[in-house]
């Protein structure tokens, strides 16, 4: 028996209670604010892994009011007194965590939640947040829209790299993903359209309720909401894997052809990438003026207006290789980029068009100095993470991977990449350490001093 076994009871009592509250409840820290990523710092939170969200919303295009519950189930990854969520602008009505009123407070992007009794580490809890509002639309620091964008019949929420902190509270970073419910509720006569597949769909009160499932793991930033008139199409992928667009009606006619090539696009993509990584495909169609970008949103990308064939190739190559295989940091972008850049590349070459290596040496050639502005895995700023270095000379350290080690090696590489990390977070140290070990006996030194991490043109292509 040890000598503090003979401490008297009411001693033994008071020492068992150091670290813990005084009502024998665990005493916790703050979680941070903030996962300290090199380009968005305060984006995302410490503490606590999400595990889902249950996103229930209602939507009026005409008054452009959003109201919307937020009921997030997370494990605590510490004992924790408090935690954040990000959320920027809209009016925060209630919190609680596990049933309970928490006290909350606002700064900036982070709501501060303080659940009335502390969460000790490695357990699951439930927060509830109800807000309204006027979502706002964001600027990145590249001078692109984000967040919840007005259209002229509904609406489009885009939200790379934070943007759907403007339309839901979370833990807004690659780093942390979920599976998600959205349910979305508008005027009769208008569609809502996610992520995943719809389960359900209902009509009350002249206004009608789409409710959309995601199981898979997925980041917030591919996570999007389209209201508005669409004309639904419903094909059949590899597999019997369903395949949902949506089209505004005035694109109709422009994407019924490219978009027809979804199915054959995504059988190629298997054979070069591996099974696919989820429950649903298709595309998601709006008018040119509704957003500047096509982005690789979860299931379904986003396109403003028909896409070109080899757009359709790079966001539907990103369900692999971003939207599966996610970085852990928005540093790590080239391995979104490069390897979609990389798989418009290898489309061209497999139905008639110039090999990979003739469109390396041309971009090598062409004296576009913004390809050499600096490194894919080091891009200069917050401003810059979706400029061509990431995405061009990222597909050029591919290239020089496949140089090196030769075709077999380089598709067991880029399907095996994809296979051990599906539905996983990485990084590029990673990556690297995975190809080395994917071909023993090769040195890869050189491509990664002078392609990944080395500033300027390399002199050798």
């Amino acid at each position: 028996m040890s000598r503090s076994a003979r401490l008297v009871p009411a001693v033994a009592v008071a020492l068992a209670l150091i670290g813990t509250g005084c009502d024998g409840g665990v005493r916790g820290t703050p979680g941070g604010s903030g996962v300290r990523d090199p380009y968005f710092p305060k984006a995302g939170n410490g503490g606590y892994d999400v595990g889902h969200y249950a996103l229930t919303l209602d939507y009026t295009p005409a008054g452009r009011r959003l109201t919307g519950t937020a009921v997030i189930t997370a494990r605590a990854t510490q004992d924790l007194s408090a935690f954040d969520l990000d959320l920027t602008g809209l009016h925060v009505d209630s919190v609680t965590v596990d049933g309970k009123d928490a006290r909350w407070n606002r700064a900036g992007q982070e709501l501060t939640v303080r659940p009335h009794d502390d969460l000790r580490k490695g357990e699951t809890f439930r927060t509830a947040v109800r807000y309204s509002g006027t979502p706002q639309t964001l600027t990145d620091p590249d001078g692109a829209e984000e967040g919840w964008l007005p259209t002229a019949d509904g609406a489009l929420a885009l939200g790379e790299p934070v943007g759907s902190m403007a339309w839901f509270p979370g833990n807004a970073h690659p780093s942390d993903k979920a599976a998600y419910d959205i349910t979305v509720t508008v005027p009769k006569g208008l569609q809502a359209v996610s992520n995943g597949e719809l389960s359900d769909r209902s009509d009350e009160g002249g206004r009608t309720a789409y409710h959309w499932h995601t199981a898979q793991p997925m980041a917030s930033y591919v996570a999007t909401v389209a209201i508005g008139h669409y004309d639904i199409g419903r094909a059949t992928g590899p597999h019997g894997l369903p395949v949902l667009t949506a089209v505004d009606p005035e694109q109709a006619g422009a994407s019924a052809k490219v978009l027809a090539k979804i199915p054959g696009i995504l059988d190629w993509e298997e054979t070069n990438f591996g099974p696919y990584p989820f429950s649903s495909s298709g595309a998601i169609v709006d008018r040119p003026k509704d957003a500047g970008y096509a982005l690789e949103t979860q299931n379904r990308p986003v396109f403003p207006g028909a896409p070109e064939t080899s757009t359709l190739v790079h966001e539907l190559a990103h369900q692999w290789y971003g939207n599966s295989v996610t970085p852990e940091s928005w540093r790590d972008m080239w391995l979104n980029e490069g390897f979609a850049t990389y798989a418009e590349w290898l489309y061209a070459e497999d139905h008639g068009g110039p090999s990979a290596r003739q469109t390396f040496t041309e971009h090598y050639e062409d004296d576009d100095a913004d390809i050499w502005a600096f490194p894919p895995a080091k891009p200069s700023g917050a401003a810059h993470i979706s400029d061509s270095p990431v995405y061009v000379r990222g597909a050029m350290v591919l290239q020089k991977i496949r140089q090196k080690t030769g075709d077999d090696t380089f598709h067991d590489i880029i399907r095996g990449w994809a296979a051990s990390h599906r539905h996983g977070t990485v990084n590029t140290a990673e990556f690297t350490a995975y190809v080395e070990k994917a071909a023993p006996g090769l040195d890869f030194s050189e491509i990664w001093r002078d392609w990944l991490y080395g500033d300027g043109r390399p002199a050798h292509p």
